[in-house]
C-alpha cells in the first residue's frame, strides 16, 4: 500500500489521439489533463515520445493501462510491469488507472477486456496483484469498473461490495466509468441508480465518459456494447449528474477511442461535461463518504 495518491486537477479531460496533436499544441486549451493508454508509449523512443513530451508540458496526465491482467489468474507479467514503471517514472502521471478485468493466460495475450466472478479466491488474486503494482509504482493506482455481458453463478459478491473490499484491502482508488455502469445496467436488467447508491464514492479519484454501441439479442433484449466510438447517450449523462450530486466535482474524462472524431466535437462533448461539472458546484454538490 502507498500514500502517493493519485491527484488529477478537478476538471474535464480528454483522451489524446496524435490527429489532435496539432489543435492541442497551437494553443493551450481549457483543459484539466489528457489521458494516454500506457502499452502505446512502452518502445524507449520515437515520434509518440515526442510528442507525449511536448503535451506534457503543458498539461496534467493520467495514464490509463489496458494490459496489466489484474485479473488474471496467473502472475502479473514482470516485464510488462518493469516498462510500466520506467514509463510512470519518465513521465509523472498525476494518475494511473487500470480495469477490473482479465486480458492474459500463460504466454497469450487476448486483445480484450474479461470479465471474472466475483469471489474470495478472485479478490485474493486482485488485491495481491494490485499490492504488486502499487509497491513497484510506488504510488497508488485507480481501479476502473467494468462494462460486462455475462455474469457469473458463482459470484458470492456483488461488485459494488467487490469494488468496497478491494479498496479496503489495498488502498487503491477507484476510476468510475459511468458508462460502463450504464452499459452493465441494461445487459443484467439492474438499475444503475441503485449500483450507484451502493458504489464507495469516497475512493473515486476519476470518471470516464464514453459512447456505447446498442444491439439487440435473438430473443429481443437489448445489449449495449461499450464501444468508445460515439458522443456519450442522453441517460449516461443524466446518470454523470446524479454521480456528481454524490461526489462533488470529480476530475471527468471523455473517452471517444474509435471512429474519432474531428477536435472540435470531441471539445463539444468536454465542455458539455465542464457544464455538468459547473452546475454541481453551483447546486452545492459535494462529497459524500461511502466507505
Amino acid at each position: 500500500m502507498t500514500s502517493n495518491a493519485s491527484h488529477l486537477p478537478e476538471g474535464v479531460g480528454i483522451g489524446f489521439k496524435a490527429e489532435h496533436f496539432e489543435a492541442l499544441t497551437a494553443q493551450r486549451r481549457d483543459l484539466a489533463f489528457i489521458e494516454i493508454h500506457a502499452e502505446n508509449y512502452m518502445a524507449a523512443g520515437g515520434p509518440v515520445h515526442r510528442r507525449l513530451e511536448r503535451l506534457r508540458a503543458d498539461y496534467a496526465l493520467s495514464m490509463h493501462g489496458v494490459g496489466l491482467s489484474i485479473g488474471g489468474a496467473g502472475p502479473l507479467d514482470a516485464d510488462h510491469l518493469t516498462r510500466l514503471a520506467s514509463l510512470c517514472e519518465r513521465y509523472q502521471p498525476e494518475s494511473f488507472s487500470e480495469h477490473l478485468a482479465w486480458s492474459s493466460h500463460d504466454n497469450a495475450f487476448l486483445n480484450d477486456l474479461l470479465p471474472l466472478p466475483y469471489t474470495q479466491a478472485t479478490l485474493a488474486i486482485i488485491c495481491d496483484h494490485i499490492d504488486q503494482v502499487q509497491e513497484r509504482l510506488g504510488r497508488q493506482m485507480l481501479l476502473e469498473n467494468p462494462s460486462t455481458y455475462v455474469a457469473f453463478a458463482e459470484n458470492t459478491f456483488g461488485e459494488t461490495q467487490f469494488l468496497r473490499e478491494i479498496v479496503a484491502r489495498t488502498g487503491c482508488g477507484l476510476l468510475l466509468d459511468v458508462n460502463n455502469v450504464f452499459v452493465s445496467a441494461v445487459n443484467h436488467g439492474l438499475d444503475a441508480r441503485a449500483y450507484l447508491a451502493d458504489f464507495p464514492f469516497a475512493a473515486v479519484g476519476e470518471i470516464h465518459l464514453g459512447g456505447h454501441d446498442a444491439d439487440t439479442l435473438p430473443d429481443g433484449s437489448p445489449l449495449l456494447i461499450d464501444a468508445h466510438g460515439s458522443p456519450v447517450a442522453d441517460p449516461v449523462w443524466t446518470l454523470y449528474a446524479e454521480t456528481l450530486a454524490r461526489t462533488g466535482r470529480a476530475p471527468t474524462l471523455i473517452e471517444w477511442d474509435n471512429d474519432v472524431p474531428d477536435f472540435a466535437i470531441l471539445m463539444a462533448e468536454a465542455e458539455r461535461a465542464r457544464a455538468v461539472l459547473d452546475a454541481a458546484r453551483a447546486s452545492g454538490g459535494r462529497h459524500v463518504d461511502a466507505a
